[in-house]
């Protein structure tokens, strides 16, 4: 038998692609990781978009849950470059009125903010964000029977419920509407099952660990995780564009960091009937519309909080954002949509020239839409911080069709690899024991498309890693997770 080129490749290098390749290549394996772009990152690169020594993170901006990854905390990241900025607030949520709720450090800081909503906001965070550590690996991984199952399994009651469910706990527009801005990252109607999880996750992260930005850009991550890899015995070969598995040298197994459509088209006609039909039928949620601009000076909000958090949720009552996605989830346009906004040159000076600053924001769009939503996304910033427009110098706009032509994972502009409501939630991105394994023996996926889902963490990646070792080598990881 002719020995192959190598143990593993894997196709892909977003942070679930290089964190399967770190994994691999930690176990002694001889690992190659495939890349189609000039630059590795997948969603965490950067760039100057708009003008010279304005630097834009072209996907992800924050990362909360980068900070808390079990399998990131396991990394000497730091040791290669990646250097985490925490504003001193996670994140403001501003309102028509002039004030802004704000997700602070702290439990008790962000329920005293809360007026009279402050003790059910502790009744609903102390004991989560006290057993986070324990639940971590558990709530970031495939489903499972829970290593602590009581206190996964309180969790899940708050978990499971629609976020205008949960929201019924608080009387004021504050609470609400914060609550509201959060779960809108689940990118879906808020009316759905499960979209209070997503809020649960991003705030526990918030109160544990902060929502921080990579020094100089989000390109350090996968900078960070690639120089790590390749310290290891790693390689890595970019610009090289995988269109069927002759164009991958021959090796024992290989991941792929793509989504199913991506892995339908490359793999399909070695999967069974019925594996390919469940990739065909695997569901892709809305797309964003997204803006980068280069400011002549900071965003002059009108709340003062909004001048130390990283992140801004715009949109205002939970009544408002409910009606805003369930709009674009019925495939419209609304005047007034949802947008997520950052502000990383208020806390990262490399960002942009001496009294300068950049800008990054999206709004939700249907999947494939090429509607133009600059002036939308606009004037919901100029709502909140009048004379915005005044300050913008640069500006640099992508609809789903060039998002997805900038990184093919987002199909239609989803940047969560697919819609990750109850129906696949536990089931991405088919419906199998273990998500990870394909219908072809030694082919796996690790991509956003598998649990966990959505966001910078590499857990997709760590866990579809631990199968391929077991399946294809018979051998046990040698990274040891820490506690989230």
């Amino acid at each position: 038998m002719t020995k192959p080129d190598y143990d593993a490749v894997v196709v892909g290098s977003g942070p679930n692609g290089l964190s399967a390749a770190i994994v691999l290549q930690h176990a002694g394996l001889s690992v190659l990781v495939l890349e189609a772009k000039p630059t590795i990152g997948g969603g965490t690169r950067s760039a100057e978009l708009t003008l010279p020594g304005f630097v834009h993170d072209i996907g992800s901006a924050i990362h909360p849950l980068a900070a808390g990854s079990p399998f990131f905390q396991s990394l000497p990241l730091d040791q290669h470059g990646l250097h985490f900025i925490y504003p001193p607030t996670a994140a403001a949520h501003p309102f028509d009125n002039g004030t802004a709720a704000v997700l602070r450090g702290s439990v008790a800081d962000t329920a005293q903010g809360l007026g009279v909503d402050g003790q059910a906001y502790r009744d609903l965070f102390d004991a989560t964000v006290r057993h986070w550590p324990t639940m971590a690996a558990d709530i970031l991984g495939p489903l499972r029977f829970p290593d602590h199952p009581v206190d996964m399994g309180r969790f899940g009651l708050d978990a499971l419920l629609p976020v205008t469910q949960l929201a019924k706990r608080f009387k004021t527009t504050e609470a609400r509407g914060l609550l509201a801005g959060m779960a809108a990252h689940a990118i879906q109607p808020l009316t759905n099952l499960t979209t209070a999880a997503v809020a649960l996750v991003l705030m526990t992260a918030g109160h544990l660990r902060g929502w921080p930005m990579p020094r100089g850009g989000s390109q350090a991550v996968a900078d960070a995780l690639a120089s790590y890899f390749s310290s290891l015995g790693g390689q890595i070969e970019t610009s090289h564009l995988v269109e069927s598995m002759a164009d991958i040298p021959s090796s024992k197994v290989v991941l792929f960091d793509l989504s199913p459509k991506q892995l339908l088209s490359i793999v399909g006609n070695r999967f069974p009937a019925l594996y390919r039909k469940q990739l065909a039928h695997y569901r892709y949620g809305m797309g964003v519309f997204k803006i980068d601009w280069a400011l002549d000076g900071p965003i002059p909000f009108t709340a003062a909080e909004c001048h130390a958090a990283g992140t801004i949720h715009l949109g205002g009552t939970l009544e408002q954002i409910t009606a805003a996605e369930q709009a674009t989830a019925n495939g419209q346009h609304p005047d007034r949509p949802y947008v997520l906004l950052a502000q990383q040159s208020l806390f990262d000076p490399s960002r942009a020239p001496a009294g300068k600053h950049t800008a990054w924001a999206y709004c939700h769009v249907p999947n494939g839409s090429t509607v133009d939503r600059t002036d939308a996304i606009e004037q919901q910033v100029e709502r909140v911080a009048p004379g915005f427009r005044d300050r913008i110098i640069g500006r640099h706009t992508m609809n789903t069709a060039q998002v997805e032509a900038w990184n093919p994972n987002y199909i239609g502009g989803d940047i969560n690899g697919g819609i990750i409501d109850i129906g696949q939630l536990f089931t991405r991105p088919t419906l199998r024991l273990t998500p990870y394994r394909t219908g072809a023996s030694g082919i796996y996926i690790c991509s956003s498309s598998t649990p966990p889902g959505g966001g910078v963490h590499g857990m997709c990646g760590y866990h579809a890693a631990l199968i391929a070792l077991r399946d294809g080598f018979g051998l046990n990881p040698t990274i040891q997770l820490a506690n989230g």
